[in-house]
């Protein structure tokens, strides 16, 4: 790259927020909501202690997206921290469902240390109000972080309601404009996709709704912006869908599946790997 295009980039990039420091601050507030994910013991003293912290560490971040402009960062700071309570109360849900949906969960604690679903779910919600508020660039690096951590993509401009549960989560992609209900419960390899993607459609919904009490089995794609799932419905594992679904429906892929006796099968002399 010449230097002067190299010297312009970097000129106009001067004020974006640095990639570590936000990955640090999202994981340190989700460990202040939950500190035994920290392994830790504390006091209410040393909460406020950290709770002034990381309100500080937001406001840092912030600064470069605001042109130094203090006001603007104390306005936005201000209306994070007042909304974290009911985050927190969200997030407790959420765990609720975990114990409740997951017969490998032995209780609340092994769930908020260990499993990935939660873990998105938190970095989501976080990332989610900071979208909500307007902020450029945090809420997109949050999502990023914990999607090379979890495998677990969902866009922070996606709307997700209460209790949701997402077990294994490996491969699960929900996308910017996909509205979930509550009580929603979705398995690993599951996309919340949109048909096709054309830099024209920004401004409109791509991506699927999906309203209470659904269950979406393993491995199933639902795209488009005008698809609805009805409440109350499950979805099958390895379903395609690009159509709504009525409430109370069950949609399922019944593949063909051919059993052999291996005693009866002649291996041919000739194969590639």
């Amino acid at each position: 790259m010449p230097k002067e295009i190299y010297r312009s980039y970097v000129c106009a990039h001067a004020n974006l927020p640095p990639v570590e420091s936000t990955q640090q601050f999202v994981d340190e507030l989700v460990m202040f909501m939950f500190p035994v994910k920290g392994n830790r013991t504390v006091s209410l003293k040393s909460l406020q202690k950290e709770l002034r912290r990381l309100r500080f560490r937001l406001s840092e971040l912030l600064y470069p997206l605001h042109d130094d402009s203090e006001d603007e960062v104390t306005q936005v700071v201000e209306t994070f921290f007042n909304r974290l309570p009911e985050i927190y109360r969200m997030l407790l849900s959420d765990a609720d469902s975990f114990l409740d949906s997951d017969p490998s969960a032995k209780g609340i604690e092994e769930v908020l240390m260990t499993f990935p679903g939660f873990y998105a779910i938190s970095v989501y919600r976080i990332g989610h109000e900071l979208q909500m508020l307007n902020i450029p660039l945090l809420p997109r690096i949050m999502s990023e972080y914990i999607h090379g951590k979890t495998g677990i993509d969902i866009h922070p401009g996606a709307i997700i309601g209460r209790n949701f549960f997402i077990d294994h989560g490996t491969g699960v992609v929900i996308g910017e404009t996909t509205d979930i209900g509550d009580n929603v419960k979705i398995y690993q390899g599951v996309t919340l996709g949109a048909l096709y993607v054309e830099r024209a459609l920004r401004d409109q919904k791509r991506h699927p709704s999906i309203q209470d009490n659904v269950i979406i089995y393993a491995g199933s794609t639902i795209l488009g912006g005008k698809t609805v799932i009805g409440h109350d419905s499950v979805i099958g594992g390895n379903v395609w869908l690009t159509n709504s679904v009525e409430p109370f429906s069950l949609v399922y892929h019944q593949p063909q599946i051919v059993i052999r006796d291996k005693k009866d099968f002649i291996e041919p002399l000739n194969f590639f790997i």
